[in-house]
């Protein structure tokens, strides 16, 4: 971390401005050599930027933020340039020249905020998520675990811990004093119930995963019972060939649709059948493991679902000769758009059972990982102080996890690769 590391932090060139941030302890320094000299710390000062020779590369906002109180808890320096490729490269190439910089790497300037106790892991992850977000949904339950909120709930149930710890240690150390009062083991297991309980209460919630990669929705039927079509209705554009000749649909074949802020895949499968083409019970195969696996099935057959919880679709209910199934949940058409409509309401209604809510903490699978094995540790209801005092070390460890306490550099490394160059 002695390094003095430089890079763009916004948008990709061309753009009206062009933020380039310098961090270490030379930061500056190096700013000022360019620069003439440092404005106040933070306050916005205009200098002509210019490189080794004199010559002027661009005149720019120079802003000064002393560590650690900055956002990466060290000496840190923006430059906001005009944000043409020209200007902003020349920039970087002064700023390489001298002795001491070198270029960030991914995620590094996040890194060093963590390692310098400006955020944890936990917020370091939502920014990860915010950066990368797609829709609003994702924005918003990214920009509160960016924001702290997870951490939050997590530090909650640290302190609890601690406090459960030292009451258990003082059993442990001053059990056959006089003075030491009656026997608190049990108000111990008391709070370790109710925190076991605060726990279950998060893993029950789906994670927020779920909002980046979407709702599995698989179409599955027999051959020539209206899969591909329906898949190009839901998605409104032609993903599937449709065809009256059985065996069209041999693979799968996706299409990722978003509405309200949700993410679907939607799945056309194999026409269910039996065959004597090896490559047709190929794809019959892969389309039974993914009824299996999908977290919604649309069932398009004339016969049962092989799932209860399946959507039964009466497809091409406008064919001529057509009969009602009464037991379908809904009947579409490829004609009644006011159809497709009322089975993406079914969908929906399904969806939002899988997803977050939205007034909801939700966890990654990393941090639910970690709480269930805090649950593990402290849900068994112990009389032995030892063995309680072990439990609490165990869970301590594993919420600690979470905000990056004892964090594996394998962990950080497999973080910090998500982040772009400059952030």
């Amino acid at each position: 971390m002695s390094e003095t590391i430089f890079a763009l932090s916004s948008g990709a060139a061309p753009a009206g401005i062009g933020v380039i941030r310098v961090s270490g302890a030379h930061a500056f320094a190096a700013v000022a050599r360019i620069a003439g000299s440092v404005p106040p710390a933070r306050t916005a000062r205009v200098r002509a930027l210019r490189d080794a020779e004199g010559a002027l590369l661009d005149r720019a906002l120079v802003l000064t933020f002393p560590g650690p109180a900055s956002a990466t808890g060290e000496d840190l320096a923006e430059l906001h340039c005009h944000g043409g490729r020209a200007v902003i490269a020349a920039v970087l190439r002064a700023l390489g020249g001298q002795s001491g910089l070198r270029p960030a790497l991914a995620g590094e300037f996040t890194r060093r905020a963590l390692t310098n106790g400006r955020i944890d892991l936990a917020e370091a992850a939502g920014l990860a998520d915010l950066l990368s977000a797609d829709t609003e949904r994702q924005r918003v339950a990214a920009l509160a675990a960016a924001e702290g909120m997870v951490s939050q709930r997590v530090r909650g149930w640290l302190d609890r811990l601690a406090m459960l710890a030292a009451v258990t240690e003082a059993q442990l150390d001053f059990a056959d004093e006089d003075d030491v009062g009656t026997d608190q083991m049990g108000a111990v297991r008391e709070g370790l119930a109710n925190l076991a309980a605060d726990l279950r209460g998060v893993l029950a919630m789906p994670p927020v995963e779920r909002l980046r990669d979407g709702v599995q929705v698989v179409l599955a039927g027999p051959p020539n019972s209206g899969k591909s079509t329906l898949i190009n209705l839901l998605s409104q554009r032609e993903v599937a060939i449709v065809s009256a000749i059985a065996g069209t649909t041999r693979d799968r074949i996706e299409a990722t649709v978003t509405r309200a802020g949700l993410v679907y895949v939607l799945t056309d499968t194999a026409g269910l059948t039996e065959s004597a083409d090896p490559i047709e019970r190929i794809g019959v195969e892969r389309a039974a493991g993914a009824i299996v696996r999908a977290d919604l099935l649309l069932w398009l057959g004339d016969d049962t679902p092989p799932r209860a919880d399946a959507i039964w679709v009466q497809a091409r209910s406008d064919a001529p000769g057509r009969g009602a199934i009464v037991e379908a949940d809904v009947a579409v058409a490829q004609s009644d758009v006011a159809s497709v409509e009322r089975l993406w309401e079914m969908i929906a209604a399904r969806a939002e059972a899988l997803m977050p809510r939205g007034d909801a903490v939700a966890f990654r699978e990393s941090e639910r990982a970690a709480c269930t094995a805090a649950l593990a540790a402290i849900e068994r209801d112990e009389a032995d102080a030892l063995i309680v005092a072990e439990q609490l070390r165990l869970a301590i460890r594993a919420l600690g996890g979470i905000l990056g306490i004892d964090a594996t550099e394998v962990m950080l490394d497999t973080l910090f690769g998500r982040f772009c160059i400059g952030k």
